[in-house]
C-alpha cells in the first residue's frame, strides 16, 4: 500500500500555545495542498519545554489540542499523528500524543513512558504506562516520543504486536546529539523491519538548540527522505508498505524471537 507522508519540521514558540496552534494549522493546510495521506508533528508543540510554567500552560485533558487536530484532520481529510502536547490530567502533567484519522476520529492517546532527566522532564511530568499501537490509513502502526527510542527492548515489545508496519516518532531532539538520533532511528527500522517516520523540531529555547533532521527510513535502514538541521519545512515522501513485507519474508526476526530468555 502506498502512502504519501508529510512531516511538519517546525520551530516552537516557548510557552505560547496560541502561536503554535497557528503554526500547526498552517502546516496542515500545506500538507493538504500536496495531497498527503498522513501528517506528523514533533513533540510538545503547544508549549515547548516550558516545564516550570505548566500550571498555566498545559492543556487540560488535551481538549484544545484534540479539538484543533480533529478539526484539521476532518477539514483536510488528513490522518494526523499529532506529535505531542503538554496536558494536565487529574492534577498531573503529561507529555501526550493524540492520533486522528482522516474523518477526525481519535484512534490513539499515549502518555510518554520514558522521561528525560537531562531536560528535567521527570521533575514536572508524570510517565505513562501503556503501549501506543493503532491502525491509521489502513496500516498497523505504532508511535513513540523522543527519549523512548533509546529503549529498544520496549519498542520491540510494542512493534511485535501485529507486527506494526510503521513506527512514528515525535521529538524535540537537541542538535548536539543529532547524529545519535539518526543512527538510532535507522537501527530501530532495521531491527523491527519497519518504516520509521520521525518528526523533530528546529529552533531554540532558553537552554537548548534543536537539531531538525526529520527522517523517513525504510525497513532496511535506508534514508528515503531527510530534512536539514536548521530550517522549518514540510518533508514529503511516498512509501510502499509492500516493500516491508518483502523484507520480513526474508528474515523472520519476529518468529525467531525467544522472549522467555530476555528478562
Amino acid at each position: 500500500m502506498k502512502l504519501k507522508i508529510a512531516i511538519a519540521q517546525i520551530d516552537i514558540a516557548l510557552g505560547d500555545p496560541k502561536h503554535n496552534q497557528k503554526t500547526v494549522a498552517y502546516y496542515a493546510e500545506k500538507a493538504a495542498e500536496v495531497n498527503a495521506d498522513v501528517l506528523v508533528y514533533p513533540e510538545m508543540w503547544n508549549t515547548g519545554y516550558a516545564l516550570t510554567e505548566l500550571t498555566n500552560l498545559a492543556d487540560t485533558n488535551g481538549q484544545d489540542s484534540q479539538l484543533l487536530l480533529s478539526n484539521l484532520a476532518k477539514k483536510y481529510h488528513l490522518n494526523i499523528v499529532g506529535g505531542s502536547v503538554a496536558t494536565q490530567q487529574n492534577h498531573k502533567f503529561y507529555n501526550t500524543m493524540f492520533v486522528f484519522d482522516a474523518s477526525g476520529q481519535k484512534v490513539s492517546e499515549y502518555n510518554k513512558l520514558h522521561l528525560f532527566g537531562l531536560m528535567n522532564e521527570e521533575k514536572y511530568v508524570s510517565a505513562g504506562s501503556m503501549i501506543n499501537t493503532f491502525d491509521l490509513a489502513g496500516i498497523k502502526s505504532a508511535a513513540a516520543i523522543c527519549y523512548d527510542i533509546r529503549f529498544p527492548e520496549w519498542l520491540r515489545t510494542m512493534m511485535s504486536v501485529g507486527p506494526q508496519e510503521i513506527l512514528y516518532v515525535a521529538a524535540e531532539w537537541p542538535i548536539q546529539r543529532i547524529e545519535q538520533w539518526q543512527i538510532m532511528l535507522q537501527a530501530r527500522a532495521i531491527e523491527n523491519q519497519t518504516f520509521v517516520v520521525a518528526a523533530n523540531r528546529v529552533g531554540r529555547d532558553k537552554n537548548n538548540v534543536f537539531g531538525g533532521r526529520s527522517l523517513i527510513i525504510d525497513p532496511l535502514g535506508r534514508i528515503i527522505q531527510q530534512a536539514g538541521d536548521t530550517q522549518e519545512r514540510l518533508l514529503i515522501s511516498t512509501i510502499d508498505t509492500d516493500d516491508e513485507k518483502m523484507v520480513r519474508g526474508q528474515i523472520s526476526v519476529f518468529d525467531d524471537r525467544r522472549p522467555e530468555l530476555y528478562y
